[in-house]
């Protein structure tokens, strides 16, 4: 059961990858890798608020295995998002590789320890 339940989560985690990039691609900035951040950002901060929520309520374990450990492993991309400050290196931009590791970094924690707070805090507890 929990193979099917990462395969899929992965499976639809993947497809979410695919087109949240391709939807920001389309609208971004060519040469500037931000549909890989929209979607590890958005990805750090949804797997902060399940934790947050299921740490809290004391959720089942299969909900964390699909969408955890399932669906947003495979939306988050850590590969890409080396693979896309080594091709930044590559092409001579050593500011803008930084800037894209540091950014993406530095958001990540931030929007996951948000969703962790909102989903431990606020949705269960309320503003206080």
């Amino acid at each position: 059961m929990t193979i099917f339940l990462v395969a899929a989560g992965g499976a639809l985690g993947a497809i979410a990858r695919y087109l949240v990039d391709f939807w920001v691609v389309s609208r971004g900035i060519p040469r500037v890798p931000l549909g890989t951040l929209v979607v590890n950002v958005s990805g750090s901060f949804a797997l902060g608020l399940l934790v947050g929520i299921l740490g809290t309520t004391g959720g089942p374990d299969w909900i964390l295995t699909l969408l955890g450990t399932g669906f947003l492993a495979a939306y988050t991309t850590f590969s890409t998002w080396m693979f896309e400050a080594a091709r930044l290196v590559q092409r001579g931009a050593y500011s803008a590789a930084l800037l894209h590791l540091s950014i993406t970094a530095g958001l990540g924690v931030g929007f996951a320890a948000a969703g962790l707070w909102i989903g431990s805090v606020v949705l269960i507890h309320g503003f206080r």
